[in-house]
């Protein structure tokens, strides 16, 4: 999906040593084919976040939240990204390096503009500004795409969840990016309830009987714990949307991303309501 743009030189000139702590502006610089020299939580990000894939050599700066200041200075880079979540970190890091910050979430404001503006500035920045506009109308005309694709489908209301233990779950809400992208596909969120422009504070799964006609989108990871227990509740099975086949389980997508975290979603979401999703169902389908 993201190979149009990677590795698309810049022309004229050397590339920045771009490092990048937030992974919104990780994924959106490797969307803009800018591989940075160095990022955080690579591992983690290559198993939640996925795409777009980060090459090997990039440099591991440790957790998001405490990178490693010593291997910061050492990759020696032009310019470090990061977003609001990590403003307090500003003059430390602007002592290594100028810093550029796009915010993507804002409690009550739906994501996805932000994500648009913050891919444009972020091209901006790098110069990189056509790679930017063609990343900003692709995942537009994608979504657009799948919205006329799924618009059958689009009757039922959808919880997207993840789940958190075997009696409870958290929902996300419009101001998340699965949420915001939800209703651009033509859907109607099931949870209505107050979100933090992530997801709702954990609530019981019998909430999710509020809404029975709805679908149940799950992302992943489902602790293992959990998913066995949930197949053999007596609860969860007597789920209007479990005992009728309507859980479908969509592999991880970064929940905190920018555009292709908001793709991956959209395509991954339309795959699993036109019954193409691979993701291990939670059992309770009457079949």
């Amino acid at each position: 999906m993201f190979a149009l743009r990677a590795g698309r030189a810049r022309a004229g000139g050397s590339e920045p040593r771009v490092a990048a702590i937030d992974w919104a502006m990780l994924e959106t610089a490797l969307a803009l084919g800018a591989v940075p020299v160095a990022a955080t939580e690579l591992r983690q990000y290559r198993a939640i976040a996925v795409e777009p894939a980060v090459p090997p050599g990039v440099a591991d700066l440790g957790l998001r939240g405490l990178p490693n200041y010593e291997q910061l200075r050492a990759v020696a880079p032009d310019l470090i990204l990061i977003s609001g979540f990590y403003e307090t970190m500003r003059a430390q890091l602007e002592r290594i390096a100028p810093v550029f910050s796009a915010t993507i979430y804002v409690p009550g404001e739906p994501p996805y503009a932000r994500a648009e503006a913050a891919a444009l500035a972020l091209g901006e920045r790098l110069e990189r500004l056509p790679q930017a506009r063609e990343l900003v109308a692709m995942a537009a005309a994608e979504i657009e795409r799948l919205r006329g694709r799924l618009r059958a489908e689009a009757a039922r209301p959808v919880f997207v969840a993840s789940i958190g233990d075997a009696r409870h779950f958290r929902a996300f809400g419009a101001d998340s990016m699965f949420g915001d992208v939800l209703s651009r596909l033509g859907f109607t969120n099931a949870w209505q309830g107050e979100t933090r422009y992530s997801a709702a504070a954990p609530v019981g799964i019998e909430a999710l009987a509020k809404v029975p006609d709805a679908t149940l989108v799950v992302v992943e990871p489902v602790p293992p714990d959990a998913r066995r227990t949930l197949a053999a509740s007596a609860l969860w099975r007597a789920l209007p949307m479990v005992r009728q086949g309507r859980v479908s389980v969509l592999p991880p997508v970064d929940h905190f991303g920018g555009l292709p975290a908001a793709q991956r979603f959209a395509r991954l979401f339309a795959a699993c309501l036109s019954g193409e999703c691979r993701g291990d169902p939670i059992g309770g389908s009457d079949g």
